[in-house]
């Protein structure tokens, strides 16, 4: 299936989890959790996995994926957290209720070299929104591990 991926990421969690303790960090962390799941359902996101502090969504429109990342980043600033996100546009293969393939890898990949509070995203997701009024800067071109190289923008 045609899929957008998103992935995000608390920036600093391992650093903020041990400064808080356990039982504040996991509260913290509900509160981020409830955060991005309210968004997901308003962007009409599915979300399909959570590791830790980060999730995994589709979206079945790439310019919905951004605006969601985008109001995600800031549901969860007065929780003093930032993010890091990734997007991306492809075909994923179902495996049950997973979702796998080159284009999740892809996304996850584009995710991981976000700063705090950014939103990457493929080129493919810039082309395909194009005319929705969302503004990017480019990047550039970077190796992602496992995956072919790909141009790179941030949504501003």
């Amino acid at each position: 299936m045609l899929a957008t991926v998103l992935f995000t990421d608390v920036v600093g969690s391992t650093q903020r989890a041990a400064e808080l303790g356990d039982k504040r960090w996991r509260d913290l962390l509900g509160a981020h959790d409830t955060a991005v799941r309210r968004e997901l359902e308003r962007f009409r996101g599915h979300e399909v996995d959570t590791a830790g502090d980060g999730f995994f969504a589709t979206f079945d429109g790439p310019a919905r994926a951004v605006r969601c990342a985008i109001s995600i980043g800031k549901a969860v600033r007065p929780l003093e957290m930032e993010i890091r996100t990734g997007i991306h546009t492809g075909e994923c293969e179902l495996d049950g209720p997973k979702i796998r393939g080159i284009a999740v890898h892809t996304g996850a990949r584009i995710a991981s070299l976000a700063g705090p509070g950014e939103v990457l995203v493929s080129q493919t997701v810039k082309d395909l929104v194009s005319g929705s009024g969302l503004a990017f800067e480019d990047r550039g071109l970077h190796e992602l591990k496992g995956v072919p190289e790909w141009r790179v923008y941030a949504a501003v």
